[in-house]
């Protein structure tokens, strides 16, 4: 019989049975990611992110799991459900906290139920979409939600009545291009120009890249990158989620998984964008610099993670969130989903509607982007 438990830190399950699990090749997923967050106080108390992953036993062996908060607001998690918390908290009702199965501050598609690869997968699916239901019962907790989820994921969390909602970002996909000139050549004449003269511009201003990898990055150039990601976040209002102390541990501790682009100017770092890598896919993160210097955002956070693709021969390059402006670089619209467990009926009900009507303007938005890619029309 499996046993499922409610983990309140993820240093009480063992690293290598953890990384044993699928899903797991996806650096966000591994042990040492989540570990970090909890270790720098980056989730945990204060923070409103209670760490509740979900675990399922066979005996003392773990055969799956899955991630989890209890969550005191919705900040941090780029689904946007405030207004299903305002109107719970108008008619009376507590919307937080709420039951969370994602990753904290990273909206990259992947495994969100990790699983022993040698069990029927639906199964367990299907044991931790249950446990994360009995969770909101046991607890009184309004919902439970599942963000970024799998195709696979997306189907289970469906058959088991759960909501679905889908959104857009903005992916680049490897057809197997030789360089990035390769690259450039599918393009329509002009939009191929404008990538050139934008990369050109870097160049005469003298700036260059590094590329390092985890325990390559040292103090100091670890120091610069939290630097000039905080100074992103707090020229947009904002306080960065993530700390000099995570930076750190993850370069320990995720090795080759963590990739940094820094831009010099001579000798002197001048920008740098985060990057995290993964068997087949790269996932675009952080970034920052000193100052503003034409067209090294698009540089350092697009075109550099682009050959780093094809370098790689890695099949995708998701840059994270929001921005049309990427898709005259090449990066076309891709629907993500996730999945909400609503307990009160009529809330399920009255968000089910909107819901619904909310996915035909996703559609009609996916198409319309599609048509302004750059590529040239075969």
């Amino acid at each position: 019989m499996l046993l499922v438990r409610e983990i309140s830190s993820i240093d009480a399950l063992p690293a290598a049975q953890w990384n044993a699990l699928t899903g797991t090749q996806c650096p966000f997923l591994r042990h040492e990611f989540l570990a970090a967050l909890e270790h720098t106080g980056c989730t945990g108390a204060g923070t409103g992110w209670t760490t509740a992953h979900l675990a399922l036993f066979d005996g003392a062996q773990l055969v799956a799991a899955a991630p989890a908060y209890r969550k005191a607001h919705s900040w941090g998690e780029f689904v946007f459900d405030f207004s299903w918390a305002q109107a719970h908290e108008r008619s009376g009702l507590r919307y937080y906290p709420k039951l969370l199965c994602a990753v904290p501050f990273s909206p990259v598609n992947s495994a969100r139920l990790l699983l022993d690869r040698l069990r029927p997968a639906d199964a367990l699916r299907g044991q931790l979409i249950a446990a994360l239901v009995a969770r909101c019962a046991e607890q009184k907790l309004s919902s439970a939600h599942a963000l970024f989820i799998s195709e696979a994921e997306r189907a289970a969390f469906a058959d088991r009545n759960w909501l679905l909602r889908s959104a857009v970002q903005f992916h680049w996909h490897n057809a197997g291009y030789a360089d990035f000139e390769t690259y450039l050549a599918t393009f329509r004449a002009e939009k191929r120009k404008q990538m050139r003269r934008e990369r050109r511009r870097c160049e005469e201003a003298g700036v260059h890249f590094l590329t390092l990898h985890g325990s390559e990055i040292s103090a100091e150039q670890l120091r610069f990158v939290h630097e000039v990601h905080a100074r992103t976040f707090q020229l947009h209002g904002h306080e960065p989620y993530l700390n000099l102390a995570f930076f750190s541990e993850i370069a320990r501790t995720l090795g080759d998984a963590l990739m940094v682009k820094l831009a010099l100017l001579g000798n002197t770092p001048v920008a740098a964008a985060v990057f995290f890598v993964s068997d087949d896919a790269l996932f675009g993160r952080y970034w920052g610099a000193t100052g503003d210097f034409h067209s090294l955002h698009f540089e350092a956070c697009y075109h550099q993670g682009i050959e780093y693709c094809i370098e790689h021969r890695l099949a995708r390059f998701e840059p994270g969130t929001q921005g049309e402006h990427k898709v005259v670089r090449g990066f076309v619209p891709s629907h993500t989903w996730s999945a909400h467990y609503i307990a009160d009926p009529r809330f399920r009900e009255a968000i089910a509607g909107f819901l619904s009507r909310e996915q035909a303007a996703v559609e009609a938005y996916a198409d319309d982007i599609a048509a302004h890619t750059p590529f040239r029309r075969i």
